[in-house]
């Protein structure tokens, strides 16, 4: 497993028991701890939810399209962004009960950081889909196609590919 997959579940779990944690004291302390709602939900659906998605698809997808991740340094940014993201947005929900000017002021800028993330974990995958398409059509670039050029092919000519789909992780 890659690192940055492994340190996205971690995460997920780690933002599943933040939000059980808002969640047991909002139960307990009903009145005063209302207000750390959407905290609670960003906790959970963002931080539990999505942190294990994305751990989970940038493990199985390339597996799935038969092709390599196209950025593993992207995806271990990611892993940064997105939870630099979200806890900004959790911070900035639970500051905002108490100070809401600099609360809205930390919120604004986690949601900024976490479409930025979602960003980038939008173009990592869209970019492997894309080179599993062309790999599936059976074309690759001849600059990539293993073994001699056919003769008179240009430079960087579509070659058909000879040899079957491998795993992208071996």
């Amino acid at each position: 497993m890659d690192p940055f997959v492994r340190r996205f579940v971690r995460s997920s779990l780690v933002w599943l028991g933040i939000g059980v944690l808002i969640g047991v004291s909002m139960a307990f302390w009903p009145a005063a701890a209302l207000v750390y709602r959407p905290a609670h939900a960003h906790a959970n659906l963002l931080g539990f939810v999505s942190m294990m998605i994305f751990g989970v698809a940038y493990h199985v997808i390339p597996r799935f399209a038969g092709t390599p991740l196209h950025s593993r340094r992207l995806a271990a940014l990611h892993v940064w962004v997105a939870n630099a993201g979200l806890a900004l947005l959790v911070g900035g929900w639970i500051l905002r009960a108490s100070l809401p000017g600099a609360g809205m002021a930390v919120l604004r800028a986690g949601a900024a950081v976490s479409a930025v993330g979602a960003g980038l974990f939008v173009y990592n995958l869209w970019r492997t889909l894309d080179a599993s398409a062309t790999a599936a059509a059976g074309w690759r670039p001849a600059a990539q196609a293993q073994g001699p050029v056919r003769k008179g092919s240009a430079p960087g000519a579509l070659q058909p590919r000879s040899e079957g789909l491998k795993d992208p992780v071996q």
